[in-house]
Formats: C-alpha cells, sequence, structure tokens
C-alpha cells in the first residue's frame, strides 16, 4: 500500500529533512513514529529535502507499507507520537509509483523579511530581521526578472548536486503584508539555497546596493560569487508542492 500525507511543521528544532546521525530532523520522527504504528521501518521521502531551521506547510511525502491501515486512523496516531511541531494535515492512499520528489511539477515558496527597526519576538522564528526600511517597490522589480526560464547558477549554493541549473520559475513576486515583506516563488524545482541566496541579494537592492537592473546583470553573468549573502534559513516556508 503507497501511502502520501501533506506535512506541516516548524523547522526551528531540527536539521533539516533528512535523517542525519544523532540529530533531530523530520524524516526522522516521522519514520519513527510509522515504525511503531505499522510493525517495520519505513522510508518516508519528500517532495524536497529541506534545510535545518525552514519550515513547511505544505511538504508532501510518501511511504509504503506492507499492512493496510485505515489512512485517518493512521494520520491520527503519528500526530500523536511525532515530535514537537510536526502535524500530518492529510494522509490519503496513492497510486503505487508515486514518487513525491519526481512527479512533482510545481513548488512554491515564501520567504518573510522583518525590516523594521527592532525585531519581534513573537515573529523571530519565522522572519529575517534585516533592519530597514528597505525599498519595497525596487525588490519587486527586481524579483519580476525570475519569471522564466533561466540558469541559475548564480545563486546556486556549493556542493548542490542537481544534474543541471537550468529552472522554469512561473511566479516571483514581493509584497508587503500584515507588516512583513513577503517574497513569493513557485517553480519547478530550486537548487540548494536558491531562494535564500535571491532573498540575500535582493535585501541588497532594498538597501540600495544594488539596482534592478545589477540584478538582471547578475543573473545573467551565472557567478555565484557576485551575489548576495545567504539569508537565514528561518524566513523560509515551503507553502505547497504541486502534481499533475
Amino acid at each position: 500500500m503507497r501511502l502520501a500525507m501533506v506535512v506541516e511543521y516548524d523547522g526551528t528544532d531540527y536539521f533539516g529533512w533528512q535523517v542525519q546521525p544523532d540529530q533531530p530532523t523530520i524524516q526522522e520522527s516521522l519514520e519513527r513514529a510509522l515504525r511503531r504504528i505499522l510493525g517495520h521501518p519505513v522510508r518516508v521521502e519528500a517532495a524536497g529535502r529541506t534545510d535545518a531551521g525552514v519550515h513547511a506547510l505544505g511538504q508532501v511525502a510518501a511511504f509504503s507499507t506492507k499492512r493496510t491501515p485505515d489512512p485517518r486512523t493512521l494520520q491520527r496516531g503519528v500526530n500523536a507520537l511525532a515530535s514537537p511541531g510536526i502535524v500530518v494535515r492529510e494522509l490519503f492512499e496513492v497510486d503505487g509509483g508515486f514518487d513525491p520528489r519526481r512527479d512533482a511539477r510545481r513548488r512554491t515558496y515564501e520567504y518573510r523579511i522583518d525590516d523594521r527597526p527592532w525585531p519581534s519576538p513573537f515573529r523571530s522564528r519565522y522572519t529575517w530581521h534585516a533592519r530597514g526600511p528597505l525599498d519595497v517597490e525596487a525588490m519587486a522589480l527586481a524579483a519580476e526578472s525570475l519569471v522564466g526560464d533561466h540558469d541559475f547558477r548564480s545563486f546556486q549554493a556549493a556542493g548542490c548536486d542537481a544534474e543541471h541549473p537550468l529552472r522554469t520559475v512561473f511566479e516571483s513576486a514581493l509584497e508587503r503584508r500584515d507588516g512583513e515583506i513577503v517574497y513569493r516563488i513557485a517553480a519547478t524545482a530550486f537548487l540548494r539555497h536558491m531562494v535564500r541566496n535571491i532573498v540575500g541579494t535582493l535585501v541588497e537592492v532594498g538597501r540600495h546596493k544594488r539596482t534592478a537592473g545589477d540584478f538582471l546583470d547578475l543573473l545573467a553573468s551565472h557567478d555565484r560569487r557576485l551575489a548576495g549573502a545567504t539569508a537565514p534559513p528561518r524566513g523560509l516556508c515551503l507553502i505547497r508542492v504541486e502534481y499533475a
């Protein structure tokens, strides 16, 4: 039986999605809960391996089991046993060949920035405090230039194991919302630290250290050394993953 689940988590206290020796991770917590319920080892595969400190509202994961559990009962059991800050929002049966990573057609992330003079203790787990004020209009203009098919080597972190740097971006928009600056990007897939590197460079545009034209030139340069610093993980959240 092949089952999929939509998972929501606060990544602050975890070392990312993927299992790591002697470190708490999202994958490890879910696999441990499922093993206790199903009585056999379970391998949970995700649509994307989020980094340490990154959050998710709509991570999609899948696993196979020799048993035939009732999905709703299994969902309640996993939520009772999973570590704090991890919740399975949906759990349902899927086709036996379903692959949450390879079958995904569109992934959407949001990054939140707090540019007020002083950080909020209530938002600090989920926003990057980049002291401002930042020029949102200039940042939004630069962000728009990412829509389409591009080579994203300028925003690719070292050690990325992607087969190629070409990605299709469907949406790249930035706005001020509820007292925060929210950057939203949707694409077929992402390179390692791609969104955080984009955000770090957009903040430089917002501080008038670069122009929107400079940002476009940077994208065309394919040179990561020319981009801004990598934004911290706490502002990043995987919003949803979509399938055909």
